[in-house]
């Protein structure tokens, strides 16, 4: 069973209108399992949505050096709760849920997860039940981190497992089994990568348009990235920033979302994999003190996570020669 075809029939409600993005749908009952669903209402306007996102042009001396033009594409205050690409990556998944009756969002994640907190706020903001399956069984009797107990907060359902079921999640008996302890439901890939998360971040490139030459952006499962490429100019080239060790995988990511979304390859993209900084959610005291200056220089908060490792990938790229003098980049800040 693949992601986001779980099985349908959830039993209840529909979720009331979403505060803050897309609504799902009205709330009308859902129709029986074995009847075709109603389709959603027309959307509502959103409350809190900040669409299209800033794209500011600012000064860094270090990247002035080397020629290159800084702009911030300000995806972080797209909502105060589904801050950048999750905003876009769940606004199409949300409203297939509900299309096809769900009432159960289950999903997966590291420790340290942004998607799952995200996943848990859009629970809480649509009227979802939510569910998050987390690597590692150990974890589950000690305190939660600030990211998990966000969620927990918000109402997920926190689901420790080991890591060798982790690794099998995609496979058929596992997510039965997941669905069979927590009950039918719409299932989200880790991170929210799918081809739904791809098309909801066209829009991306698309408003960013001609502005820039390169577009900047971390990349953790690629869903951002093949969907940014895709709504770039054909003159533009979008780079991915890989936050996890051993990034190269993401490439054949990028490419198999790229053909589930839109049947192909579609713009100018690549991977850099040299600035993880020893893996997902790790940083070093090369990368704080980076991300403490670009801090103070730009008058925003920097997260060691994703965007202070495609800055600093931004800055050394520029340092080897790899822009020419003149080349406007902008780097996607995704909270």
């Amino acid at each position: 069973m693949g992601a986001g075809a779980a099985k349908n029939g959830d039993p209840g409600r529909r979720p009331p209108s979403c505060r803050g993005v897309t609504p799902p749908g009205d709330n009308e009952a859902v129709p029986p399992a074995d009847a075709s669903p109603t389709p959603p209402a027309d959307p509502l306007p959103p409350d809190g949505v900040r669409l299209p996102s800033p794209l500011v042009a600012v000064e860094d001396a270090e990247l002035a050096r080397y020629g290159v033009r800084l702009l911030l594409k300000r995806d972080d205050l797209i909502h105060p709760e589904l801050v950048g690409n999750k905003y876009r990556k769940l606004r199409l998944n949300l409203e297939a849920a509900a299309a096809a009756g769900h009432r159960t969002l289950l999903t997966f994640g590291g420790a340290y997860s942004n998607h799952l907190r995200a996943v848990a706020a859009a629970g809480r903001l649509c009227g979802f039940r939510t569910v998050g399956v987390v690597r590692g069984h150990e974890l589950a009797g000690r305190p939660l981190n600030a990211s998990l107990a966000r969620a927990a907060a918000d109402g997920m359902r926190l689901d420790f497992v080991d890591r060798g079921a982790y690794r099998r999640k995609a496979e058929p008996e596992v997510l039965a089994a997941l669905l069979e302890r927590h009950g039918p439901a719409y299932v989200l890939p880790e991170g929210g990568s799918n081809a739904l998360a791809a098309r909801g971040c066209v829009d991306l490139g698309r408003e960013i348009g001609g502005a820039a030459d390169v577009v900047a952006v971390a990349c953790g499962t690629g869903g951002t990235l093949a969907g940014l490429a895709a709504g770039l100019p054909e003159d533009a080239e979008a780079i991915g920033f890989a936050v996890l060790r051993g990034g190269a995988f993401l490439a054949g990511d990028v490419a198999r979302l790229q053909e589930e979304a839109f049947g192909g390859p579609r713009g100018r993209w690549r991977i850099e994999d040299r600035f993880h900084h020893g893996g997902y959610a790790r940083t070093t005291p090369e990368l704080d003190a980076f991300a403490d200056a670009c801090a103070a220089r730009h008058g925003l908060p920097v997260d060691r996570v994703y965007v202070a490792k495609m800055l600093f990938g931004v800055t050394a790229l520029a340092r080897e020669g790899a822009f020419a003098p003149g080349t406007r980049v902008a780097a996607v800040i995704t909270g």
